[in-house]
């Protein structure tokens, strides 16, 4: 079995480009799996006036460690596959918020 990110990863100049799956109004905000190529989210806020964009961009600098302002969502703005844009961190800082193989359940 090959080793590596579930999901793909593509490092830049500035820092990496990944797909995220949101899942909107869940009672616990977290990482969820991968789901397809890209990393689930789940988060509390409602798919209405950008809030869910938000809490996602929240989420992901909070668990990466960064500011917000390093993190942009792309692509797919309403919709709840999502191309994020993380600047100053490599793939690796973003696979490690990756489950492990061994660990995937679905």
């Amino acid at each position: 079995m090959a080793e590596g990110p579930l999901i793909p990863i593509r490092q830049t100049a500035a820092g990496v480009v990944f797909s995220v799956r949101v899942i909107p109004r869940a009672s616990h905000p977290g990482i969820a799996g991968v789901q397809g190529e890209a990393l689930k989210v789940r988060i509390a806020a409602p798919p209405v006036e950008g809030k869910a964009n938000e809490a996602c961009i929240g989420l992901l600098a909070d668990l990466l460690g960064i500011k917000k302002g390093q993190v942009a969502i792309i692509a797919g703005h309403a919709s709840r596959t999502k191309t994020v844009a993380v600047a100053g961190i490599g793939a690796k800082d973003v696979a490690a918020l990756l489950p492990r193989e061994d660990d995937r359940d679905q």
